[in-house]
């Protein structure tokens, strides 16, 4: 048990990095929609779940305690979407405690980044994944307004959960980019000024994250 703690600790930002990236994007390899939605969404929110938890050994019981709520929750809600998917109070409870825990985790990781005087494979790891947790949150958060208010946005194909969460995976993909396609447009003020403000945080994010990299690797040497 020891030797499995300590080796998802070891790892746990490459754990978290493959999580992140298989929640985003495993919807390349999906042309089944209701089986995505019914079967492999809840499957990988449950890893992305798992994969978060080694940020926490060793933490305070109050962060812990809060961490195992949101886990439960993030872990629970998917199980019932095949059944309560169409409910726009569920989906909108879904995806405002979806946002909550992935600002939990985005807060740890911040906090690591700016900790270790020292460039290495976590670093760089955490570096990544960070920026994943920066269009997961904004995904949800799209998520949440367009639930609340469905003419949030144009060009969105709102006929199944999978396709809703499909296209904004690539909205803000884009949007953090500064690609900005256009085919996907927020539609009323609120969103205007989110997507506004989630693309500078993206901007200031990626700056400030390369000079923390390059401080870290020309103050120091590598570490192992």
């Amino acid at each position: 048990m020891d030797r499995t703690i300590s080796f998802i600790q070891k790892h746990k930002y490459e754990f978290l990095l493959f999580a992140l990236v298989q929640h985003l994007f495993i919807g390349i390899f999906i042309t089944d929609l209701p089986s995505y939605t019914q079967i492999i969404w809840p499957i990988n929110m449950i890893i992305l779940g798992l994969a978060s938890v080694g940020l926490f050994f060793e933490k305070g019981k109050l962060k812990n305690r809060i961490r195992n709520i949101l886990l439960l929750m993030v872990v629970l809600l998917p199980v019932f979407l095949p059944m309560f998917g169409k409910n726009e109070g569920y989906m909108f409870a879904l995806n405002l405690i979806f946002s909550g825990f992935f600002i939990f985790i985005f807060w740890e990781i911040l906090k690591f980044l700016l900790k270790p005087s020292y460039i290495n494979a976590d670093v760089i790891s955490a570096s990544a994944c960070g920026y994943l947790l920066l269009i997961e949150i904004n995904t949800f958060l799209f998520q949440l307004c367009s639930y609340g208010h469905p003419d949030s946005f144009k060009g969105l194909n709102t006929t199944d959960p999978a396709s809703t969460f499909m296209d904004f995976v690539y909205f803000c993909s884009i949007t953090i980019t500064s690609i900005g396609f256009g085919d996907i447009t927020p539609n009323t003020h609120h969103t205007k000024l989110i997507t506004s403000l989630f693309g500078i945080i993206g901007q200031f994010y990626t700056v400030v994250l390369v000079g923390i990299i390059i401080s870290k690797f020309s103050s120091k040497p590598a570490q192992p």
